[in-house]
């Protein structure tokens, strides 16, 4: 996986290359259905690339979730932001790679993201983001599939002062409103694929809640979990030092091969039946005793 993780640093590195770049960068790596749709704003556009893996019932969706993956004319330079393209676009290759010599998954998978090399930047503290030109929900809306059964949504999230960990973290599973305890399975992989102990960013009701809701949001990476019914888990690329999206130079090649690595072996396991990203008794209980808590996913 590091070998692709560089590979797609290197790729996205290059202001020039756009979606169309992406679907044939991705082919001479064996990802042969890929498309990419253009999406314009005021301000500029994004592309949003996918590219699927394989077939079957069970289907998982792995977003690289971000504002865009340069601040250009004012820096050059990939951004910290960018984390979630990379690992996403890296895990697609992998993916093919993987297919190519016969070890494909038992399931479907689908990968998606989006290029954005001349994007914006909001303040924010304790460091300012990234924000895209395009309009975000649909660019949500591009990336996620009705046939996903489940999410993994990839962001750089080490703009914060709450977790103070070069690598990365997991989050609690989000589904319809509902935050629930982290998913058992989850954490086993994660400490397998790191060999340490899991490290879980935590979040709130209110992360979970659109951009727009006029609350502040730890950063983007739980907005696919209202856009979606599925269940939807965060890989949150972090650091020990609050690190501005913005910033270039700040994609650690090591923390993104871990973060792919996780997502390949999520993916192998819910594939088969033997990954489950929550307990379904736990939540019909809450929805039975408590209510539906959908109203969350709107404005």
């Amino acid at each position: 996986m590091l070998a692709e993780i560089i590979d797609a640093t290197r790729f996205l590195e290059d202001p020039r290359h756009d979606g169309e770049a992406a679907l044939r960068w991705l082919a001479a790596r064996h990802a042969t259905r890929t498309r990419a749709t253009r999406i314009a704003g005021e301000k500029g556009f994004t592309d949003v690339v996918v590219a699927e893996f394989g077939e079957g019932t069970r289907c998982l969706g792995i977003l690289g979730v971000l504002g865009g993956t340069g601040m250009r004319p004012e820096r050059p330079g990939l951004v910290s932001d960018a984390d979630g393209a990379v690992v996403a676009l890296a895990v697609a290759a992998a993916l093919g790679r993987q297919w190519e010599c016969g070890d494909g998954l038992p399931g479907r998978v689908i990968v998606a993201t989006h290029i954005c090399p001349r994007a914006l930047v909001r303040p924010q503290l304790p460091a300012p983001m990234m924000s895209n030109p395009a309009d975000r929900v649909q660019v949500l809306d591009a990336m996620l599939d009705p046939a996903m059964q489940a999410v993994l949504s990839v962001d750089a999230s080490k703009a914060n002062r709450i977790l103070n960990h070069t690598g990365f973290a997991i989050t609690p599973t989000a589904i319809q409103g509902w935050v629930l305890r982290v998913a058992d399975d989850l954490l086993d992989l994660q400490q397998a694929v790191t060999g340490e102990a899991p490290v879980v960013l935590p979040i709130t009701t209110q992360d979970i809640t659109p951009y727009g809701s006029g609350v502040r949001h730890i950063n983007s990476i739980m907005q696919p979990a209202t856009r979606t019914p599925a269940p939807v888990v965060g890989v949150a690329l972090t650091a020990a030092a609050t690190v501005a999206g913005s910033a270039t130079g700040a994609n650690q090649p090591f923390a993104l091969d871990q973060a792919g690595r996780f997502c390949v072996e999520v993916a192998r396991g819910f594939t088969a039946g033997r990954c489950a990203f929550h307990a379904e008794e736990e939540l019909a209980t809450l929805i039975g005793r408590y209510g539906s808590l959908e109203r969350l996913q709107r404005l």
